[in-house]
């Protein structure tokens, strides 16, 4: 995991190794091992190495293959690429590193911008071909390393974060009013847009070509997700068996490496399951919880703290545990940090990331994570029992859309944004956005309730997924740390999609057999599926063996602190300070009545606005460390 950057002068203009330098500075904390600068005319190249294999300077980049050909610069790792290196070496190509990035190279020169569909890994590319003089950008199946870009007038800029493109000197920093509304609907971007007027994320499995004459970038997917293939004659022996052997194998895959690995331990069964086939790989594993301080914390909060199952698992597996607990103080300090590295604002309540990757970073290099499992294999049967009785498809987007307005509702929107920010902004957009995401796959379906299902899984990994693994990216780099994913292996992937809907959730027959299609809507409303917990059933099969039977039957908790009581607490002076005192910035955009009125419910007990107060609290530190050009203590 590294970071890099690139500028393309499309007028042909020398790019300065200064402009060059001061972007890949911004970015040292996601290499401190290693800088390399690339200058080729109107063509200029950075890295920042974290080094994971192949440690010496033979790894260092950009790296150019042998034939001239290429220069690239690349963050991430290649799982799969010993395969691909031996195949090279049969056509005769030759290696003097250890590294992935060399088989990249090597591999461009052989087949071409082609070979990126290939790899089994997660990766953002930027690589140059001297024949044709284009630039050519690429980012990995289901987007875990981040790339940005910018194009100005006559400029092209791509980087890790957009810490570094804003540092171009022709780049004007201005707020996105149609990413900000998104923001404050979903607490997420489904488009590809960011709040930084200009700066676009390319999307996942998107390989893009710029030239002299680019203007824009068409995003046009290689590869995408299908959960309609499901094989429906599937046994649920063949899918348990299938997918032990496909997650032990993907677990082991992703272990490789020249420096220390360890593995996050939540007390759940993903990262258990993880650590238990990590811990045969390594004698003593290294495993890290995040905990917090429950003296303060009521109602369903009061159960948050998963560290007592984490220490069972960890005395289980013999490994080396560390733990950090957080405390309702440490928002205070970690909140314009978090902003700082995030940049792009994205998901949920991110502060547990950043402390449990700065502990992790402390003893390992590459940490282990079990973001995945539940978008693959049906974790949240809640959300997908709110439409699964859906009638057709205008029915389902009703219902699931209005689930996913998770901060603000669009009746609301006039409440919330200031008027020279409503006259900019077109309210029903988020609807399009959100309706988007289905119609960009053609073959999904909206016929019966497992269509309906797969269609969640299917929206949920596309959306919710992708903002999980920016926060983790940057979270982790900020602490020079590199997170790995094995469930998002590409052989468990392809066959988590074909596993049909009935061996995911347990209970499926029987929900489906309480719904009369001939009941009135008030009947259906009230039939309460909360109560059920049986997500992720062949999963759990497949994890016996590995893990305790109590942490394969333990209900599903979440990985979250007890904000909503630490906001009513020792936490409501800040947030006053913060969003209600005369130096508040982002009162610009947003009506400062409308906070009042959320902070006040909150406060008073009367409603849970934890999400809506977060991202609040998140947007005022964007203002001023983006706008306001104010710096972190």
């Amino acid at each position: 995991m590294c970071g890099i950057v690139g500028i393309y002068n499309k007028n042909k203009k020398p790019v300065y190794r200064e402009t060059l330098k001061n972007m890949s500075d911004k970015l040292a904390h996601r290499g401190p091992d290693g800088e390399g600068l690339y200058l080729n005319g109107h063509l200029g190249l950075a890295h920042r190495r974290l080094a994971i294999l192949d440690t010496s300077p033979k790894g260092n980049q950009p790296m150019t293959s042998k034939d001239g050909k290429w220069t690239i610069v690349f963050n991430g790792c290649i799982y799969n690429y010993l395969e691909l290196k031996q195949e090279l070496q049969s056509l005769g190509h030759e290696f003097v590193t250890g590294t992935d990035t060399e088989v990249i190279a090597e591999g461009l020169s052989a087949y071409g911008t082609k070979y990126f569909e290939r790899f089994n890994g997660m990766f953002a590319i930027g690589a140059w071909n001297h024949n044709d003089e284009s630039l050519y950008l690429s980012r990995d199946r289901y987007g875990i390393k981040p790339l940005y870009y910018w194009i100005g007038e006559n400029t092209v800029c791509f980087a890790s974060e957009i810490k570094a493109i804003i540092e171009h000197p022709e780049y004007r920093i201005d707020v996105n009013l149609n990413a900000l509304n998104e923001y404050f609907t979903f607490q997420n971007l489904f488009s590809y847009h960011t709040l930084f007027e200009g700066v676009n994320m390319l999307p996942p499995a998107n390989t893009a070509k710029v030239t002299e004459t680019t203007e824009f970038i068409k995003h046009d997917s290689w590869w995408d997700y299908d959960f309609t293939k499901n094989d429906e004659d599937m046994s649920f022996d063949f899918a348990q068996e299938k997918t032990k052997e496909l997650f032990e194998s993907a677990v082991t895959r992703q272990m490789i490496s020249d420096v220390p690995v360890g593995s996050y331990l939540s007390g759940g069964m993903d990262s258990g399951s993880i650590t238990a086939i990590a811990s045969k790989h390594v004698e003593r594993l290294s495993t890290f919880t995040c905990g917090f301080d429950m003296s303060e914390a009521t109602g369903r909060e009061a159960n948050f703290d998963e560290r007592r199952d984490a220490e069972l698992m960890a005395n289980h597996f013999n490994t080396e545990h560390f733990e950090q607990v957080m405390n309702a103080g440490d928002i205070r300090w970690s909140l314009p940090r978090l902003v700082y590295h995030l940049e792009d604002l994205r998901v949920g309540m991110s502060y547990p990331n950043y402390y449990i990757s700065r502990l992790a970073s402390k003893f390992v290099k590459v940490c282990l994570q079990g973001t995945g499992g539940d978008e693959l294999f049906g974790g949240y049967p809640w959300r997908y029992y709110k439409v699964f009785d859906s009638m057709d498809q205008e029915q389902f987007f009703d219902q699931y859309y209005d689930f996913w307005q998770r901060l603000v509702s669009d009746e609301d929107k006039k409440q919330l944004f200031q008027p020279d920010v409503l006259r900019e902004i077109d309210l029903t957009q988020p609807r399009r956005v959100f309706e988007n995401v289905f119609k960009f796959n053609e073959s999904l379906k909206y016929e019966k309730p497992e269509d309906h299902i797969n269609n969640s899984l299917y929206f949920e990994i596309k959306t919710f997924l992708p903002g999980l693994f920016l926060v983790g990216d940057k979270l982790a780099m900020a602490n020079g740390l590199e997170e790995r994913f094995p469930f998002m292996d590409n052989d468990l992937v392809d066959f988590a999609m074909k596993v049909p809907v009935k061996h995911k959730l347990g209970n499926l027959e029987e929900e489906i057999s309480r719904i009369d299609e001939n009941s009135p809507p008030e009947i259906k409303k009230t039939l309460s599926y909360r109560e059920y917990d049986d997500g992720k059933n062949v999963l759990r099969k497949a994890m016996q063996g590995f893990i305790p039977e109590s942490i394969i039957n333990r209900k599903k908790q979440g990985f979250s602190a007890p904000d909503e009581s630490w906001y009513r607490g020792k936490n409501a002076d800040y947030i006053k300070e913060l969003l209600l005192s005369p130096n508040t910035l982002s009162t610009k955009y947003v009506q400062r009545t409308y906070i009042e009125k959320v902070v006040k419910e909150h406060l008073e007990g009367g409603f849970n606005h934890r999400l809506l107060i977060w991202s609040l609290m998140n947007f005022e530190w964007w203002c001023r460390i983006f706008l306001d050009k104010q710096t972190i203590a």
